[in-house]
């Protein structure tokens, strides 16, 4: 009976102390989550490619290709309130072609600054606002033709101001819902503007193809927004950055939803080599994109599908996070 009781007594006590210690452990781990202050971090990576052919039988034309990713973050938190903001630029470019027949062309061209405040609700929602602005840095042109320009700095530029709430299940989760969302596109050339490029309204124009109104170089857009953000270390040298926004506006056919998702896959392979795969997939009911045959000639214009893919191998340098004042603690020990 005596042992009975006595290995009863040990039973309790030992789950006891298992609570005890899982209660501190997830306090412990709730008060590292939530240190108020900044925490910074980025990548950065250049990769590049060349070919060179002497009397290839095979055929082919010499190529150099160059691409540039720089990713970076700085978010605060006090107390309830965070802010969140993360820069991402993105250029790439080749040159191909032999002696007089060179051609450089752009492969890759973004900025995307994204600045969003949240101040928490429960345990996992937040009431937000965001912020978010993307252009280009150069000239676009439809190539092979080099000499007209499609596409330039702030032209377009989108701008996206957005409140509701932001949902965060995990630290590599997160879903931010705005019912209230104002976009803006900008096409700050007049030239483009004139055309109507990216939605904007186009110039009036006369018999004569005279312009009477100049075109407008802006469009503004009121509607419902979804961002949805993954960015998880999936395994010990693979991390997947996925972020994919959907955007209906309310006032002009709010069933054609906008679609602008990006994805990039980083392949760790030491502490400078590494592989990077990138996706980005755009769908906007308002930019018309013309359409060629083989013989170069215009067969239609509407909204089309758009998909790019940048592979790159090279060099890659991660910005190492400031340490929290415990880590350091530690480490003195």
């Amino acid at each position: 009976m005596k042992f009975k009781v006595v290995v009863l007594l040990l039973t309790i006590s030992t789950v006891g102390y298992s609570q005890i210690v899982e209660a501190e452990k997830d306090l412990r781990d709730t008060k590292m989550d939530t240190i108020d202050g900044w925490k910074t971090g980025g990548l950065l990576s250049l990769n590049g490619s060349q070919v060179s052919l002497t009397n290839w039988n095979a055929g082919g034309q010499n190529t150099i290709s160059m691409n540039g990713l720089v990713s970076m973050f700085a978010n605060y938190t006090q107390g309830k309130a965070e802010w969140e903001n993360s820069l991402d630029l993105g250029y790439g470019i080749q040159r191909q072609g032999r002696k007089d027949n060179v051609m450089w062309v752009k492969t890759d061209d973004k900025i995307d600054l994204v600045s969003k405040y949240g101040r928490k609700a429960t345990k996992h929602w937040y009431y937000s606002a965001m912020l978010n602005f993307t252009t280009q840095m150069t000239a676009g042109y439809n190539y092979p033709n080099d000499s007209i320009e499609i596409s330039g700095f702030m032209a377009p530029a989108y701008t996206l101001l957005a409140a509701g709430m932001d949902y965060k299940p995990a630290k590599y989760f997160s879903a931010f819902i705005a019912p209230v969302t104002l976009k803006t596109t900008i096409v700050n050339d007049q030239t483009l503007a004139n055309q109507g490029a990216f939605g904007v309204d186009p110039a009036i124009l006369d018999n004569m193809g005279n312009v009477l109104v100049e075109g407008s170089r802006s469009r503004f857009e009121a509607g419902g927004y979804i961002r949805l953000v993954y960015d998880h270390q999936v395994m010990e040298n693979v991390k997947v950055t996925s972020k994919l926004g959907l955007f209906s506006n309310y006032l002009q056919n709010p069933q054609n939803i906008d679609v602008n998702w990006e994805t990039l896959i980083q392949f760790k392979v030491n502490k400078f080599i590494s592989a990077t795969l990138g996706t980005h997939l755009i769908y906007d009911d308002d930019v018309d994109i013309a359409v060629f045959d083989d013989a170069g000639t215009q067969i239609g214009k509407g909204p089309r599908l758009q998909f790019k893919e940048v592979l790159g191998i090279g060099f890659a340098y991660k910005f190492p996070e400031p340490k929290k004042k415990e880590e350091k603690a530690k480490e003195d020990k």
